[in-house]
């Protein structure tokens, strides 16, 4: 049986060709389709502002080992305004840290309200078998899309690529913390990661003094001058690795100087 054949006309072949070669290539959806970055970004750092306040932040005493850091701002939708680093190229800190410190910021805002700041050092006891947020640590992953995408020069620049767009993720250890103006008004958060979790968190602290962003309304610390504070109440108990928390809130500790670092950290802003 000979086969058939379909029989294009030319004149009609090249018009196909055309409308191929101009047909709008396909995009990804815009984190930015609700309004333009710099006002969705309003009151937040931009990159220099955020470096600065980092690199003064990194530069004391946090109770780590004193690592180059990474840092990431995220608005109060988890879109990433700005993300910078200390050292001198991308490559003096742990890769890895990028996402994370988005991640950090994002769980900080996604668990932060008006009224009640969660920093992530609040949830590792939480989330937790057994703990009052078991399985939160699961929700909401990171779209490694965005995690991911663009040349790695352009890392911690003013134009990283994950700027403008949603990170997602939850991180349960210590380096987020929600950033609220002298207004009270939840603006988002800030994450922070490049060494020991709490470290992180003494860093990220630091950091939020520096941007002024820190009139924390309250928290779950119990300390009304630092509300959001890493809590460190976790005992030895048999059978759990992890220990328990008497509040329910507690973190690992790290360091003895890391805990003694945080309990004379910067007050807050009522």
């Amino acid at each position: 049986m000979i086969p058939k054949f379909r029989i294009v006309p030319v004149a009609m072949a090249a018009s196909m060709t055309l409308f191929a070669a101009s047909a709008p290539a396909a995009t990804e959806e815009d984190d930015w389709s609700d309004g333009p970055m710099a006002s969705r970004c309003s009151g937040l750092p931009d990159h220099a502002a955020l470096k600065s306040a980092l690199l003064a932040a990194r530069n004391q005493m946090n109770g780590g080992f004193n690592l180059d850091m990474w840092a990431a701002v995220v608005n109060r939708d988890g879109v990433v305004c700005a993300v910078a680093f200390t050292g001198s190229d991308r490559g003096q800190q742990w890769p890895g840290s990028r996402v994370i410190a988005a991640q950090k910021a994002n769980t900080a805002n996604s668990f932060s309200l008006p009224a009640l700041a969660l920093s992530t050092a609040n949830l590792y006891s939480a989330v937790q078998p057994g703990g009052s947020l078991y399985g939160l640590q699961h929700s909401n992953p990171v779209d490694t899309r965005t995690a991911y995408r663009g040349p790695a020069t352009d890392f911690g620049q003013s134009n990283d690529p994950m700027v403008g767009h949603r990170i997602g993720g939850v991180n349960v250890f210590g380096g987020g913390l929600a950033l609220y103006n002298n207004v009270h008004v939840l603006l988002g958060a800030v994450g922070v990661s490049g060494d020991s979790s709490c470290a992180d968190h003494n860093i990220a602290w630091r950091t939020r003094t520096n941007l002024g962003l820190d009139h924390v309304p309250a928290g779950v610390s119990g300390d009304a001058h630092r509300p959001d504070n890493i809590v460190y109440d976790i005992t030895p108990a048999a059978g759990l690795q992890e220990g328990v928390s008497a509040g329910g809130w507690g973190h690992p500790q790290c360091s003895a100087s890391a805990k003694t670092i945080a309990a004379g950290l910067p007050v807050t802003h009522p």
